[in-house]
This record gives structure tokens, sequence and C-alpha cells, in this order.
């Protein structure tokens, strides 16, 4: 759907269309819409899951300039989308990079959001962490998909236990075969444009934070260095926040393990 002049976004669809609640779905930062299946799946009985690749990211349009590759501009495209779906309200589900387009389109448009799950984000972002996710590996060359599993599985260990099966569709997924033959991860490179340019430091959304009124499950993977276990404990004072924590991962909680489903299940259906 085109969100911009020459700009489309790719969305996957789940679930009755005419379902009366829609849950929207945005992903971390190199990741795509797919991360979202497995959870679909299991929500299609109530709800009409919507998920999105930002610019720049999987089936998405990349944008000419890369210095488009920000947050005012994920915020702007996402009110295009959900406004060209006819959605005036969503339930919004955000990894990491999709959390914080949801913390900055609630301080415009607040009434786009009704209940907002955070996937391992929050009011304070440490430089260590933020450093460690844009210094990786920006766009490396892998011989053969069997390679690229392997390196996926070393890039995103911080996700937590992840089946085999699992893993062969997270890199079919995050991958794309090149003209030579060698497969590279589906993401514009460019995209890194903003970090480039910026001092990264340790970044307070505790303000934008603080215009959040509205019911939050606040899922955090218990060895993050992004979402600090303070950061969250400080979320949960505001009152009206859930906090579910998974021993058993880092940044971000991969959401493709049914203990990591169900807490998110019960909670929409709980809070209706």
């Amino acid at each position: 759907m085109e969100v911009s002049p020459g700009v489309s976004l790719a969305i996957r669809e789940h679930g009755p269309a005419d379902a009366p609640r829609t849950l929207f779905c945005v992903h971390g930062l190199t990741r795509n819409a797919q991360d979202f299946d497995k959870l679909a799946v299991a929500l299609a009985d109530h709800y009409r899951i919507i998920a999105v690749d930002i610019a720049g990211r999987g089936d998405s349009d990349w944008l000419l300039d890369p210095a488009g590759y920000d947050y005012p501009t994920y915020v702007w495209h996402c009110i295009m989308l959900l406004d060209k779906l006819a959605l005036p309200e969503v339930d919004w589900l955000g990894t990491s990079m999709g959390g914080l387009i949801a913390i900055g389109l609630n301080s415009v448009q607040p009434q786009r959001i009704r209940r907002l799950i955070l996937n391992d984000v929050g009011g304070f972002l440490p430089k260590e962490a933020l450093k460690s996710i844009v210094e990786a590996d920006r766009n490396p060359v892998f011989a053969s998909l069997a390679e690229a599993e392997a390196k996926l599985r070393q890039r995103y260990a911080d996700f937590g236990p992840i089946s085999d099966p699992d893993w062969a569709l997270l890199t079919e997924a995050s991958t794309r075969v090149q003209p030579d033959g060698t497969y590279r991860l589906h993401f514009d490179p460019n995209l890194y444009t903003s970090f480039d340019k910026a001092a990264l430091g340790d970044i307070n959304l505790w303000p934008l934070w603080n215009q959040v009124k509205q019911p939050v499950l606040l899922l955090r993977g218990g060895l993050s260095g992004l979402l600090l276990k303070a950061t969250a404990l400080g979320m949960v004072a505001r009152g009206g926040v859930d906090l579910v924590e998974f021993a058993d991962c880092g940044h971000a909680p991969s959401l493709l393990q049914p203990a990591q489903i169900q807490p998110i299940r019960d909670w929409l259906l709980k809070t209706e």
C-alpha cells in the first residue's frame, strides 16, 4: 500500500477481515513482518492481525533518500497505512523499533492505539545496547542458506530457544538470493545512515512514555541489555502496565515459542 509518493509498504494479514479487533504488529530494526506469523496463527480466531514491513525491510520499498530512515518517517508511514486500511483504532504490538514507533505515534495521535504490547523496549535505551545493535555486520554475504542459518543463529542468539524448523523459516524470511547465487539479509543497508550520522548515547524516552495512558503489556527478555530491569519496573510503577519476563532470552524475545505467545493471547483476552 502506498504511504507516500513512490513508497509502498507490504503487509501480511491473518484472521477474519471483519473481526471486531485488529492487532497491528511492527517488527524490530532489521526484521520483517514474518516474525509474527506464529503469533498470528494463535490469535486468528479472535483477531484480524496485520503485520507490516517497515520501509527498507522485507517486501516494502527501499527509500531513495536514506535520510528518510528515521522515526518521524516511520510514524508517518504507519499513520498513512492505518488510514489506507480504514483503521481508526488498533491494538499495537511492537518489537524493539516497532514499540518505539508506537510510542512516537502515540505522542501525535494517541486515539489510534487502544492497547499496547511492547516487546523489550521502553522509556530508557542505554548506549551500550544501542551500539551492539547497530554495530552488527550490516550487509553480510552467505554462500548458502545453510551458512546463513548458522550465522543467524549466532546473530540472534538473544532471541532465546528456537526450534530447528523455526530457524529454517526465520532464515528464509530474513534472506534473499542474489544474481550470483549468494544470499544477503533482506533489508536496505542504507537504513543505518541515521545512526552513522549521530553520536549514539543513552536515549531518554521517559517524557514520551509518560504520554502513554493505554493499558500496556510489557515483555522483557530476562537477559536484555536494552530494556533494563530498572527501566521495566519504572514503567510498571506508572500503573496499568503488566510485566512478563522470559528468563531464557535477551533482546528481544522471538515470539515464536508457545511460552511467549500464550501470555500475549491471555492478556489480550483478559483486557478486552
